[in-house]
């Protein structure tokens, strides 16, 4: 090879990246990936505890960006601002698969090996996620013994409290359908917003009205976005029931609620329960 083709070869090839950096470098310092990877701390001798505590705390991840989209979306529907709103919901149905995948690593897991390290749970389970539980407020599940748990967390009460009392995703939805003309009830408008969400027939009414006009109408749209979210949490809901009945059947659960009992009623409940029924009168 000529002296001339080799050179022209070197500088064909990608100049090196940047390495040298003062103190940690820029991906660190954004990313914080030093502080996540060293998180977890295990408590039992078994390898698949693992597992079990890092995929916990990527559905934690979620659950933080989802809570991030739903107030985003509301407070653009407080604004009027509805194709933002629906952005902020796509958004989220895309995490919320994501969120659901997160369930793949435990999916199969056997009353042996759970048994291996449950023991390191003690009374800890998934429902005292206070994250999860804004969640589920911002979904109109509002419950203010739900904050219990959290007394010893000043940080999580308050912003758990603060969620309690504030309108859910779907109070927002009925609002702005009010504002634009449709026969929401004054007894929805003006609920206490602190107690969970209950069905109205007239609610349901002004969904049927929606669905059975233009399907490319703004509110249509913001309708169907939303079934889309409640779809994927009460697929989540289920995906949860189905693990946890594979991994310990109907023992009771590790922090003290009746196991598969609690999540079969769970599942059972509608998210946003007349955008679903409305469907039998269209």
């Amino acid at each position: 090879m000529s002296h001339q083709a080799h050179r022209s070869e070197e500088t064909q090839e990608p100049e090196t990246p940047h390495l040298d950096f003062q103190g940690t470098t820029p991906y660190e310092d954004y990313v914080r990936a030093d502080v996540l990877t060293h998180l977890q701390q295990t408590l039992s001798d078994d390898p698949g505890e693992m597992v079990f505590l890092v995929t916990t705390q990527v559905m934690e991840l979620w659950f933080t960006v989802i809570v991030h989209e739903w107030e985003t979306a509301s407070r653009a529907l407080r604004e009027d601002r509805v194709p933002a709103a629906i952005d902020a919901l796509k958004r989220s149905v895309r995490e919320l698969h994501a969120l659901n995948e997160s369930w793949r690593p435990l999916a199969h897991l056997t009353p042996a090996q759970f048994n291996s390290y449950r023991s390191a749970l003690g009374e800890g389970s998934g429902f005292q996620s206070a994250m999860y539980r804004r969640m589920e407020f911002l979904l109109g599940e509002k419950s203010s013994s739900m904050l219990v748990p959290h007394r010893g967390a000043p940080r999580a009460h308050a912003e758990l409290e603060k969620a309690l009392h504030e309108p859910s995703l779907y109070d927002e939805v009925l609002r702005l359908l009010a504002r634009r003309g449709h026969p929401v009830p004054d007894a929805v408008l003006h609920r206490d917003v602190s107690l969970r969400y209950e069905p109205s027939e007239r609610v349901e009414a002004v969904w049927t009205a929606l669905y059975s006009g233009d399907p490319a109408d703004e509110l249509a749209r913001l309708g169907e976005v939303l079934t889309d979210v409640a779809e994927l949490v009460w697929r989540w809901r289920n995906d949860h029931l189905v693990a946890t009945r594979r991994a310990m059947g109907a023992k009771p659960g590790t922090g003290g609620s009746a196991g598969v009992a609690w999540l079969e009623k769970r599942a059972q409940k509608n998210v946003f329960p007349e955008l679903w029924t409305a469907r039998s009168h269209v």
